[in-house]
């Protein structure tokens, strides 16, 4: 049992987030609900502890992204389906798993909530999510910016009780509403006749999921109720969907808002003093320099997405040109202690343009889109200021925007697509894969078709039975993949120098050329992570990325010994190279 003193503190602390937030409420009292309802049993309490006191990520640490669907079979429901193929293929090559929405919803495959506090029925039970849990670290979604219009919260809006009846922020539609950014095109409210007349629903995101109103303290009770069962299934990292646009001000864009902050820096508190090791995750498609203020002074998140990643490094590839790549890589500050990137390169949604933002001349935009399109992809659009449409995403399997170059396919296709891996692997932060990525999944157009949704694209269901015959066959391009991809990971799994804080560098190396140089906390190890973004072999000078003589240099992933560190080294298309200064381990 903890001391009244940490409790004491504790709340102090809930107090203070409180008052920012809540300033015309009774904070105390709030702030002893949210810990009755997070602990109670206080047993499970700490007190707060230095970062480096808990095991948050090492080198070690991979994700996988998928849909509780992903991967199906007629014998099983879909949850354990999913386990068997984690079991049977993935094995423990990755320790971490997000489970996209997998509870009972209306639309956006699982993101339009309706009932937070059970599983679908159509993959399974909570024991399923349970059982994932036991042998992956489990990472779930806080889809706390809206919910579904079918569930019961809804329902009790329109009929007007409590508690629904106050939980969804509404606005007149004769307030201007200009100011407010969008990531969709549709109209911003949405009216419903209600039990006390026409009220008009704030929808960032569509007509069927409807904002919360965080203005009211007892909508971030219910999730606080929310986050506590998680927790008891087994979740361990929580992923805040679309929380930049939680908080609703009329007169302001509404988005990344002081009390969207606040509220943060409040889960992040109770996150802190649990006795379990927990992790925020925030995801904000949006502009890197604001995705940036998500790490707080290291008290909001302690990942957020890499956004800007996925299309300046499709550009690069694209293109044959990594100058964009480099300068986000050297922009990027260090992450300090308790903080870290999730990098990736495709998931469920599309690759989001608004991180290119200031960091893309838009006449290149214009290029990758055009290219997108020739592969097969699709472009999807949002409303920006005064109306006008703008692309918001790109909708596509990566490995099929990996096709070619802007004069179109080639045959580097897989080539192209395992150095996207390989870059993406040896960046500062952790790694998340995308299970149609690790299959080599091709674009989804039936699904497209049949849903008329531009992301349905890479949201494929794929049979257990076929993937797994495909991966047995080392003929097939899924299992050439496949291997590729695990060798990679199990490589870099044995690199403290890929530690997701181990110091980065970007090289200044030629045109064409992309890399970094990695050094493990405790200086022993370092790694040049070189890799040929184009379809020409490229040759460069050793001694130009100062390989430390006295020092036996391998490239960890040919095995290659380098004889001689001032001599020229050539690269073939897209092939990489993880020069280490130690030899490479087994695999």
């Amino acid at each position: 049992m903890n001391d009244r003193a940490t409790v004491t503190h504790l709340l102090q602390r809930l107090t203070a987030h409180l008052r920012v937030v809540y300033p015309d409420h009774d904070c105390e009292m709030l702030a002893e609900r949210i810990v009755n309802l997070f602990w109670p049993d206080t047993s499970q309490m700490i007190k707060r502890r230095k970062i480096a006191d808990k095991h948050l990520w090492d080198e070690s640490d991979i994700v996988l992204i998928t849909y509780g669907g992903s991967v199906r079979s007629e014998k099983e429901r879909p949850l354990r389906t999913l386990h068997r193929f984690l079991k049977t293929h993935i094995g423990q090559t990755i320790g971490a798993v997000h489970i996209l929405p997998f509870f009972p919803y209306s639309c956006d495959d699982g993101f339009g909530v309706i009932d937070y506090l059970e599983v679908d029925e159509n993959l399974g039970e909570w024991p399923d999510i349970e059982a994932i849990a036991e042998d992956y670290r489990l990472m779930a979604d806080l889809v706390i910016n809206h919910g579904s219009s079918k569930s019961k919260w809804f329902q009790q809006f329109l009929s007007d009780e409590a508690p629904g009846k106050d939980y969804y922020f509404t606005a007149d539609p004769a307030t201007d509403l200009g100011q407010v950014v969008r990531p969709r095109s549709h109209p911003l409210l949405t009216p419903f006749r209600t039990a006390s007349g026409d009220r008009y629903v704030w929808s960032t995101f569509s007509t069927d999921q409807l904002d919360f109103d965080f203005g009211n303290p007892e909508v971030l009770i219910e999730f606080v109720k929310i986050i506590a069962a998680y927790i008891d299934h087994g979740v361990r990292i929580f992923r805040l969907d679309a929380i930049a646009f939680l908080w609703k001000r009329i007169g302001t864009p509404s988005i990344n808002l002081d009390e969207t902050h606040e509220i943060i820096r409040l889960l992040r508190t109770l996150f802190d003093h649990h006795v379990e090791t927990l992790i925020i995750i925030t995801e904000t498609n949006i502009p890197n320099h604001e995705n940036l203020t998500y790490f707080g002074n290291q008290n909001e998140a302690h990942v957020i997405y890499n956004f800007s990643l996925p299309p300046l490094l499709t550009h690069a590839l694209l293109t044959g040109n990594a100058l964009y790549l480099k300068r986000l890589t050297r922009s990027n500050p260090p992450a300090l202690a308790g903080c870290t990137y999730l990098n990736f390169t495709a998931s469920h949604d599309g690759i989001g343009l608004r991180p290119t933002e200031g960091a893309l001349p838009q006449g290149e935009v214009d290029q990758m889109l055009a290219a997108i399109q020739t592969f097969g992809g699709r472009v999807s659009m949002r409303r920006g200021p005064g109306g006008i449409e703008k692309p918001y995403e790109m909708n596509i399997s990566y490995f099929e925007a990996m096709q070619g170059t802007l004069d179109g396919p080639d045959e580097y296709q897989v080539d192209r697509f395992m150095a996207a891996m390989a870059i993406m692997l040896a960046l500062e932060g952790i790694p998340a894969i995308y299970i149609h990525s690790l299959l080599a999944t091709a674009n989804g157009y039936e699904e497209v078709n049949l849903t008329g949704h531009n992301r349905s694209i890479n949201r494929r269901q794929l049979d257990y039975d076929r993937i797994s015959e495909k991966l047995a066959d080392p003929t097939t391009v899924e299992a050439e993949v496949f291997s590729r991809f695990q060798k990679l990971i199990e490589m870099r799994k044995q690199q403290q120098a890929f530690h997701p804080n181990a110091v980065q560098f970007t090289l200044a190396l030629p045109e064409g050329l992309f890399g970094v140089w990695r050094q493990s906390r405790d200086r022993k190890q370092s790694i040049f992570a070189i890799t040929n973004v184009t379809k020409q072999g490229k040759t460069f000078s050793l001694a130009d990325i100062n390989l430390i003589a006295g020092y036996t240099w391998w490239d960890l992933i040919s095995s290659h010994l380098v004889t001689d560190i001032e001599s020229d080294f050539f690269l073939s298309p897209y092939q990489t190279v993880w020069f280490c200064n130690m030899p490479p381990g087994p695999v």
